[in-house]
């Protein structure tokens, strides 16, 4: 079953229409694996390619997932490797790597068609 903060989130909402409508499930403790759809209405700068910071949400909302539905991010940072195109599927993997309390790192990766498109790390407080 998909996890979803409720159903208008930008990242996971199912009705959100402009959102990511990104679906991910739990696949072990800590760790998510999903995808969302690259549409027109996300596209950048560069015409046919997803925005920066599409990749970037689709990211930060799967490591927040995969800390459990009531984590907020303290810090991110994303890397980009490659452009999104539009119409794409990309798929996500994200995992909590280490808890100190309250606060969890993680990290992220985002492909398509198996080519690397972004990798993050994050801090996240439960």
């Amino acid at each position: 079953m998909p996890l979803v903060h409720h159903e208008l989130c930008f990242g996971c909402g199912r009705t959100n229409l402009f959102g990511l409508l990104l679906e991910v499930e739990e696949v072990g403790p800590g760790e998510v694996s999903g995808r969302c759809f690259i549409k027109q209405d996300h596209q950048g700068a560069d015409r046919g390619r997803a925005h920066d910071g599409v990749v970037g949400a689709a990211l930060v909302e799967a490591m927040g997932l995969a800390c459990g539905l009531g984590a907020r991010a303290v810090s991110f940072e994303v890397s980009l490797e490659s452009p999104a195109p539009v119409g794409a599927f990309v798929s996500v993997v994200a995992r909590v790597d280490a808890r100190d309390g309250p606060i969890a790192n993680t990290s992220a990766t985002a492909t398509v068609d198996q080519r690397m498109v972004a990798q993050a790390q994050g801090r996240f407080r439960s």
